[in-house]
C-alpha cells in the first residue's frame, strides 16, 4: 500500500496560513469588545468558520491521497501572496473596526484608504483568491473548486446583508456610491 504523503514544503504553507487565521481571530477578538453595533449575516457564520477551517485542511487530505505536487506552482504563489497582502492591507486600513462577525458599529465612520479608496471589499476579494490560491499551490484543484463553491455561498449571503447595515449610513453611502465591489469598474 502507498504511503500517504505531503510535501514539507505545502505542510509549511498550509501551518502559516492557519497561525495567521489564529492571529487574525485574536484581533478580531480584541477589536470587537470596543464594537457596538450590528452582527451581519450571523447565521452563516458558522458556515464560514467550517470553509476556513475546510482551507487549511481538505488541500491536505488531497494531495495526501494524489501525492502531488514536489514543488509549488509559483503563480498561485504569487497570488497567494498577493491576497495575503491585500487582506493586511483592509486589516490595517479598517483598524479597530475589522472584525470576523461582520460588526457593523453603530457611529459608523466609513473608511476610505487604503484599498477602500478603489472597491468595498477589499478583504472579501482576497479570501476569495486565497480560497483559490492556497489548494492550488499544490494542484489540489478539486478543494479549490468546492471550497471556493462554499465560501461564495456564505459571501453572497455576508456581503447582501452587510451592505444592507452598511447602506443605513448616509455617510457609507455617499463615500461608496460609486466604487464597485470587488475590482474597479467591473460589478
Amino acid at each position: 500500500m502507498k504511503a500517504l504523503r505531503v510535501p514539507k514544503w505545502y505542510l509549511v504553507v498550509i501551518g502559516a496560513v492557519a497561525v495567521q487565521r489564529l492571529g487574525e481571530l485574536a484581533i478580531s477578538r480584541s477589536n470587537e469588545a470596543g464594537i457596538r453595533g450590528v452582527r451581519a449575516a450571523s447565521s452563516t457564520y458558522p458556515l464560514m468558520v467550517l470553509a476556513h477551517v475546510g482551507l487549511v485542511t481538505l488541500p491536505l487530505v488531497e494531495v495526501a491521497q494524489r501525492g502531488s505536487a514536489r514543488r509549488p506552482r509559483w503563480p498561485w504563489v504569487a497570488l497567494l501572496a498577493g491576497a495575503t497582502c491585500l487582506r493586511y492591507w483592509s486589516i490595517s486600513s479598517l483598524g479597530r473596526s475589522w472584525n470576523v462577525r461582520a460588526t457593523v458599529p453603530d457611529n459608523l465612520r466609513p473608511v476610505e484608504t487604503g484599498p477602500y479608496a478603489y472597491i468595498r471589499h477589499p478583504n472579501y476579494l482576497a479570501v476569495i483568491l486565497e480560497f483559490a490560491a492556497l489548494p492550488l499551490i499544490a494542484g489540489a484543484w478539486r478543494s479549490a473548486l468546492s471550497l471556493s463553491v462554499l465560501n461564495a455561498l456564505v459571501l453572497v449571503d455576508r456581503i447582501r446583508a452587510e451592505e444592507m447595515l452598511l447602506d443605513a449610513s448616509p455617510a457609507y453611502r455617499h463615500a461608496f456610491a460609486r466604487r464597485h465591489r470587488f475590482i474597479p469598474g467591473v460589478f
